[in-house]
């Protein structure tokens, strides 16, 4: 998804694409309306929208890993980084959003928790197939964070500093999201099921805050590149938004830690 000049319209960043990067979006796509749909079913049928078991994890998980990849898809395209590198890791990227979001969306239809979940042989399968999923996505995002850090972004004024921002603040929503997975795991396997359930809670609001800072930050960037403001003014508005993105970052994390 070529972005050389950062001014181009939508219309033309999809004719440019590459393959890797359509299919990125395609399934980005189908993960999002996936989540739009379960949230149908909810509205149907009902039951609580907290818990292990309810229609809320699919429909998060949908939208969240959708909105993702689909930003992961364009975003990269200003890293500088080897084409045929690029496409591998978009290609597992995508292959492991489908994973994650498809285990969980089959365990709410069995009405069974899908993480942490050891009681039958089943279960404890496609627990762990997430927890190894996101451990993949650790690799592949960190990958990308390096990148970006190594090699100074190319597209309009600002969106190497969004970028940058973006994965600084992608890799702790990774870290909050690790933490999740290895205290329930910890606490699974000492014999507190239910207490494992519940671990998460107090991580959400940061891993949730943290997570999209990589789509949020680089669209601000490019809309931007879409007015007549100087290139002072790009920066200084984008650092600003930079460190409101950091504050909202700090506090859902001072939150996680008075209530952890």
């Amino acid at each position: 998804m070529e972005s050389r000049t950062g001014t181009s319209p939508l219309p033309a960043l999809w004719r440019s694409a590459r393959p890797a990067e359509r299919v990125s979006c395609a399934i980005g796509t189908v993960l999002i309306l996936s989540g739009l749909a379960h949230l149908l079913v909810f509205a149907v049928d009902g039951g609580p929208w907290e818990g292990p078991v309810s229609w809320r994890k699919p429909v998060t998980f949908g939208l969240s890993f959708g909105l993702t990849l689909i930003a992961v898809a364009w975003v990269t395209s200003y890293l500088r980084i080897e084409a045929r590198t690029r496409t591998v890791l978009l290609v597992l990227f995508a292959a492991d959003c489908v994973l994650e979001v498809g285990g969980i969306t089959l365990q709410a239809w069995r009405k069974v928790p899908s993480h942490l979940n050891m009681e039958t042989g089943f279960d404890s399968a496609v627990s762990m197939s997430l927890a190894v999923g996101g451990g993949i996505l650790v690799v592949l995002l960190s990958a990308f964070a390096i990148v970006a850090f190594r090699h100074r972004p190319t597209g309009p004024p600002g969106m190497a500093l969004a970028l940058r921002a973006g994965f600084a603040v992608l890799l702790v929503a990774l870290a909050s999201g690790a933490a999740m997975i290895a205290r329930g795991v910890f606490l699974t396997r000492t014999g507190h099921q239910e207490s494992a359930y519940h671990s998460t809670a107090a991580l959400k609001p940061l891993h949730g805050v943290s997570l999209h800072a990589v789509l949020i930050l680089p669209a601000l960037a490019w809309l931007m590149s879409r007015t007549s403001w100087s290139e002072r003014t790009r920066q200084r508005v984008m650092t600003a938004a930079v460190g409101c993105y950091v504050a909202a970052v700090l506090g859902a994390g001072i939150w996680a830690v008075f209530t952890y």
